[in-house]
Protein backbone atom coordinates (compact mmCIF):
# COMPACT_ATOMS: atom_id res chain seq x y z
CA UNK A 1 0.00 0.00 0.00
CA UNK A 2 1.30 3.47 -0.83
CA UNK A 3 1.31 6.66 1.41
CA UNK A 4 -1.66 8.10 0.21
CA UNK A 5 -3.49 4.93 0.14
CA UNK A 6 -2.40 4.28 3.91
CA UNK A 7 -3.31 7.43 5.03
CA UNK A 8 -6.90 7.59 2.99
CA UNK A 9 -7.78 4.01 4.87
CA UNK A 10 -6.85 6.04 8.00
CA UNK A 11 -9.24 8.66 8.10
CA UNK A 12 -11.90 6.49 6.39
CA UNK A 13 -12.14 3.88 8.92
CA UNK A 14 -10.78 5.82 12.28
CA UNK A 15 -12.95 8.91 13.87
CA UNK A 16 -9.86 12.16 13.96
CA UNK A 17 -10.33 11.40 18.16
CA UNK A 18 -9.61 7.63 17.43
CA UNK A 19 -5.63 8.65 16.21
CA UNK A 20 -2.68 8.73 18.83
CA UNK A 21 -1.76 11.92 17.51
CA UNK A 22 -5.03 13.81 18.28
CA UNK A 23 -4.97 16.64 20.32
CA UNK A 24 -7.84 18.69 21.27
CA UNK A 25 -6.13 22.09 21.20
CA UNK A 26 -2.20 22.22 19.22
CA UNK A 27 -1.04 23.91 22.20
CA UNK A 28 2.56 23.73 21.99
CA UNK A 29 2.61 24.76 18.17
CA UNK A 30 0.26 27.45 18.79
CA UNK A 31 2.46 29.05 21.61
CA UNK A 32 5.28 28.70 19.26
CA UNK A 33 3.81 29.95 16.30
CA UNK A 34 2.59 32.93 18.25
CA UNK A 35 6.28 33.68 19.89
CA UNK A 36 7.46 33.80 16.38
CA UNK A 37 4.92 35.58 14.25
CA UNK A 38 2.31 37.78 15.85
CA UNK A 39 1.74 39.14 12.45
CA UNK A 40 -1.99 37.63 12.06
CA UNK A 41 -1.84 38.52 8.53
CA UNK A 42 1.26 36.10 8.34
CA UNK A 43 1.29 32.91 5.73
CA UNK A 44 1.52 30.16 7.42
CA UNK A 45 1.56 26.43 6.07
CA UNK A 46 0.10 23.39 8.23
CA UNK A 47 2.05 20.79 6.67
CA UNK A 48 0.45 17.42 7.41
CA UNK A 49 -2.55 19.39 9.11
CA UNK A 50 -5.14 16.55 7.76
CA UNK A 51 -7.77 16.75 10.62
CA UNK A 52 -5.80 18.96 12.98
CA UNK A 53 -7.56 20.90 15.31
CA UNK A 54 -4.62 23.55 14.71
CA UNK A 55 -6.31 25.55 11.92
CA UNK A 56 -9.05 25.82 14.64
CA UNK A 57 -7.37 27.85 16.64
CA UNK A 58 -5.20 29.78 14.04
CA UNK A 59 -8.56 31.21 12.88
CA UNK A 60 -9.80 32.25 16.52
CA UNK A 61 -6.76 34.21 17.06
CA UNK A 62 -7.51 36.32 14.22
CA UNK A 63 -4.24 34.60 11.61
CA UNK A 64 -6.42 35.23 8.06
CA UNK A 65 -3.75 33.84 5.48
CA UNK A 66 -3.27 29.78 6.34
CA UNK A 67 -2.70 26.73 3.63
CA UNK A 68 -3.33 23.32 4.77
CA UNK A 69 -1.87 20.67 3.31
CA UNK A 70 -2.17 17.04 3.33
CA UNK A 71 -1.56 13.87 1.50
CA UNK A 72 -5.08 12.65 2.63
CA UNK A 73 -8.39 14.43 0.89
CA UNK A 74 -10.18 12.07 3.68
CA UNK A 75 -8.55 14.09 6.21
CA UNK A 76 -8.89 17.77 4.82
CA UNK A 77 -12.15 17.01 4.62
CA UNK A 78 -12.45 16.19 8.61
CA UNK A 79 -11.21 19.30 8.95
CA UNK A 80 -13.39 21.21 6.64
CA UNK A 81 -16.64 19.43 8.10
CA UNK A 82 -15.29 20.54 11.42
CA UNK A 83 -15.21 24.26 10.69
CA UNK A 84 -18.04 24.30 8.56
CA UNK A 85 -18.55 27.75 6.80
CA UNK A 86 -14.89 28.71 8.15
CA UNK A 87 -13.47 26.46 6.32
CA UNK A 88 -13.81 28.82 3.82
CA UNK A 89 -11.54 31.13 4.78
CA UNK A 90 -8.41 28.77 4.36
CA UNK A 91 -6.68 27.03 1.38
CA UNK A 92 -6.77 23.44 1.18
CA UNK A 93 -4.07 21.29 -0.52
CA UNK A 94 -3.98 17.64 -0.79
CA UNK A 95 -0.07 17.23 -1.95
CA UNK A 96 2.89 14.77 -1.05
CA UNK A 97 5.00 17.46 0.98
CA UNK A 98 7.90 16.24 -1.06
CA UNK A 99 6.35 17.07 -4.33
CA UNK A 100 4.85 20.52 -2.66
CA UNK A 101 5.75 23.71 -4.41
CA UNK A 102 4.23 27.14 -3.92
CA UNK A 103 4.99 30.77 -5.37
CA UNK A 104 8.80 31.23 -4.46
CA UNK A 105 9.10 32.84 -0.60
CA UNK A 106 5.45 33.21 -0.19
CA UNK A 107 5.09 31.40 3.46
CA UNK A 108 5.96 33.34 6.89
CA UNK A 109 5.67 30.40 8.80
CA UNK A 110 5.85 26.82 7.61
CA UNK A 111 4.43 24.45 10.49
CA UNK A 112 4.64 21.08 10.75
CA UNK A 113 3.96 18.30 13.51
CA UNK A 114 4.41 14.34 12.82
CA UNK A 115 4.97 14.58 8.85
CA UNK A 116 9.08 15.19 8.39
CA UNK A 117 9.70 11.86 10.73
CA UNK A 118 7.94 9.41 8.45
CA UNK A 119 10.25 10.38 5.37
CA UNK A 120 12.79 7.13 6.27
CA UNK A 121 14.97 8.05 3.01
CA UNK A 122 17.14 10.34 2.99
CA UNK A 123 16.54 11.38 -0.46
CA UNK A 124 12.72 12.09 0.50
CA UNK A 125 14.31 14.53 3.39
CA UNK A 126 16.17 16.16 0.95
CA UNK A 127 13.29 17.09 -1.13
CA UNK A 128 11.31 18.03 1.90
CA UNK A 129 13.98 20.65 2.81
CA UNK A 130 14.06 21.75 -0.91
CA UNK A 131 10.64 22.51 -0.72
CA UNK A 132 10.77 24.39 2.28
CA UNK A 133 13.25 26.38 0.65
CA UNK A 134 11.42 27.65 -2.15
CA UNK A 135 8.55 28.52 0.14
CA UNK A 136 9.64 29.89 2.94
CA UNK A 137 10.63 33.53 3.19
CA UNK A 138 14.25 34.62 4.07
CA UNK A 139 13.94 35.36 7.63
CA UNK A 140 10.71 33.46 8.06
CA UNK A 141 10.44 30.75 10.01
CA UNK A 142 9.86 27.01 10.67
CA UNK A 143 8.63 24.89 13.09
CA UNK A 144 9.16 20.63 12.74
CA UNK A 145 8.11 18.56 15.18
CA UNK A 146 8.75 14.53 15.40
CA UNK A 147 9.09 12.10 18.03
CA UNK A 148 12.06 12.79 20.55
CA UNK A 149 14.90 9.91 20.35
CA UNK A 150 12.76 8.28 23.53
CA UNK A 151 9.59 8.31 21.82
CA UNK A 152 8.04 5.71 19.79
CA UNK A 153 9.93 3.63 16.75
CA UNK A 154 6.45 3.29 14.83
CA UNK A 155 3.54 5.20 14.46
CA UNK A 156 0.11 4.05 12.52
CA UNK A 157 1.92 0.92 11.67
CA UNK A 158 4.98 2.48 9.91
CA UNK A 159 8.77 3.10 10.77
CA UNK A 160 9.59 6.63 12.05
CA UNK A 161 13.03 8.23 12.73
CA UNK A 162 13.47 9.75 15.92
CA UNK A 163 15.35 13.10 16.50
CA UNK A 164 17.18 15.29 19.12
CA UNK A 165 16.98 19.41 18.53
CA UNK A 166 20.91 18.85 17.01
CA UNK A 167 20.25 15.88 14.38
CA UNK A 168 17.10 17.04 13.34
CA UNK A 169 18.85 20.74 12.74
CA UNK A 170 21.38 18.69 10.88
CA UNK A 171 18.86 17.46 8.42
CA UNK A 172 18.34 21.25 7.48
CA UNK A 173 21.68 22.77 7.69
CA UNK A 174 23.19 26.32 7.39
CA UNK A 175 20.05 28.22 5.65
CA UNK A 176 18.30 27.50 8.94
CA UNK A 177 19.39 29.29 11.86
CA UNK A 178 18.12 27.17 15.26
CA UNK A 179 16.21 29.43 17.64
CA UNK A 180 15.15 27.16 19.92
CA UNK A 181 13.49 23.55 20.63
CA UNK A 182 10.55 22.45 23.23
CA UNK A 183 9.95 18.96 24.21
CA UNK A 184 6.63 17.81 24.55
CA UNK A 185 4.89 14.23 26.25
CA UNK A 186 1.69 13.84 24.58
CA UNK A 187 -0.56 11.82 26.05
CA UNK A 188 -2.76 9.96 23.00
CA UNK A 189 -6.70 8.96 23.17
CA UNK A 190 -5.51 5.68 24.70
CA UNK A 191 -3.85 7.16 27.67
CA UNK A 192 -0.46 5.75 26.41
CA UNK A 193 2.52 8.58 26.04
CA UNK A 194 4.36 9.96 23.44
CA UNK A 195 7.31 12.21 23.12
CA UNK A 196 8.35 15.08 20.87
CA UNK A 197 10.98 17.45 19.86
CA UNK A 198 9.72 20.48 18.19
CA UNK A 199 12.40 22.65 16.72
CA UNK A 200 11.86 26.06 15.55
CA UNK A 201 14.57 27.52 12.95
CA UNK A 202 14.72 31.26 11.04
CA UNK A 203 15.61 31.37 7.34
CA UNK A 204 18.75 32.86 7.00
CA UNK A 205 18.52 36.08 4.80
CA UNK A 206 20.04 35.40 1.03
Amino acid sequence: MNEKNHWEKVYTTKRSDEVSWFQPHAAASIDIIRKLENNTEAHILDVGGGASTLVDDLLSLGYSNIKVLDISSAALEVAKTRLGERANAVEWIVEDVTKFSVPKHSIDVWHDRAVFHFLNDQKQREKYVKAVLNAVKPGGHVIVSTFSLDGPEKCSGLLVQRYDAESLHDQFGEPFVLLGHEYERHKTPFGTNQNFIYCYCRVANA
